[in-house]
């Protein structure tokens, strides 16, 4: 499909300086777009990736437009939100698939005891046990495990293969990737008479409304109450939920990232990828931890914190600062060690010559 610049420019209610009538057909990065896409700048830190950049359109703010030398050759299309504006025009250059239609697949295994709402669509070898309820406009793929007491709210999303294990909750509008398996036992065990015991997990796990987990995450019942993920949180691929975890609203954690048992968070924290933090650990609200920080203590309100052991961002730069001085202090002491042994040689020498002698040296 193609489009003009002033198309697009209407579409998401911009000014275009430059030509309007230049024809568009695709959308594409800033590195990879040629005279005939849009691409977009996000902020002041992309800048410098337009130097080499031939774009026929490029979407971006007024404050970045007027700092851009005009080049008749590449149309400007300025607006207050340039990310917004790109995903508003990306779909005309992308086939977007719709869900999949309402119904259920005569291959699905549904027990006689569940519950499905309206305009659900169920697809083939998905299970869905006993005495579970799903509600209206679900759309459970292919492969999809459903354990008995299970309640999903509507328009609940779950992608083939996941797994949610029995009693599992999800509040409206959740998402849950291929892979992911919400509800497995906790890793608890008691040491006894020199082996492991299993710690029976009675737990549940609930995640709210909004939320979103990605592939291959993994989310643990907890051992007596429930494992909680809270409304709007996003979950990213390859994630791990430890037994009895209760999230804030809205935190987002990155690929990797691992919480031990009982840890807590407030709102709106953020993890960066393949961080790890210890049980019964409380992140306040708004903090945040860079990647793979390690975290052994309480962070306050909207700190940031990396390295590992994590501690506060400045303390830690400080610490990385005076670890590269270290070459040139190891060469400083021992300067200062070889001048010391000369100082010392020369006392000696001096503690052993008479007085008169040193009235003759003087």
């Amino acid at each position: 499909m193609t489009h003009t610049v002033g198309s697009l420019a209407t579409l998401v209610q911009g000014e275009v300086r430059g030509d309007s009538d230049r024809v568009i057909c695709n959308a594409a990065a800033i590195e990879s777009a040629g005279p005939d896409a849009v691409t977009f700048v996000l902020d002041e830190s992309h800048v410098s990736r337009l130097q080499s950049c031939q774009a026929g359109a490029i979407i971006l703010n007024a404050k970045i437009a007027a700092g851009i030398a005009s080049n008749s050759s590449t149309s400007l299309i300025v607006v207050n939100d340039p990310h917004a504006a790109f995903q508003r025009i990306l779909p005309q250059f992308r086939k977007v698939r719709g869900r999949p239609a309402r119904g259920i697949s005569p291959h699905a295994h549904i027990s006689p005891t569940a519950t499905l709402g309206e305009n659900c669509y169920v697809g083939p070898g998905a299970c869905i046990g006993d005495e579970a309820v799903i509600g209206a406009g679900c759309d459970i793929y292919p492969g999809v495990v459903i354990g008995a007491g299970c309640r999903l709210g509507q328009d609940v999303i779950v992608y083939p293969n996941a797994v949610l294990y029995d009693d599992t909750s999800l509040g409206d509008r959740v998402i849950i990737h291929s892979g992911a398996v919400i509800g497995a036992d906790g890793f608890g065990y008691r040491f006894t008479e020199g082996r492991f015991i299993k710690i029976p997990q009675l737990g549940t796990v609930e995640i709210h409304e909004d939320a979103e987990i990605g592939a291959c995450a993994t989310i643990d019942r907890g051992a007596i109450g429930p494992t909680i993920v809270g409304a709007g949180t996003k979950i990213d691929n390859l994630v791990m939920i430890a037994h009895n975890c209760e999230l804030g609203k809205h935190n987002v954690f990155a690929s990797q990232v691992g919480l031990a048992g009982s840890c807590t968070t407030g709102d709106y924290v953020r993890l960066g990828g393949q961080v790890g933090i210890k049980d019964h650990v409380r992140l306040n609200s708004g903090c945040m931890v860079g990647a793979k920080g390690g975290v052994h203590k309480d962070i306050p309100e909207g700190e940031i914190w990396i390295g590992y052991p994590a501690t506060p961002e400045a303390e830690q730069k400080r610490l990385v600062f005076s670890l590269k001085r270290v070459p040139e202090m190891r060469d400083q002491v021992r300067t200062m060690a070889n001048q010391i042994a000369t100082l010392m040689k020369q006392v000696e020498e001096l503690r052993g010559q008479s007085p008169e002698e040193l009235r003759k040296a003087g």
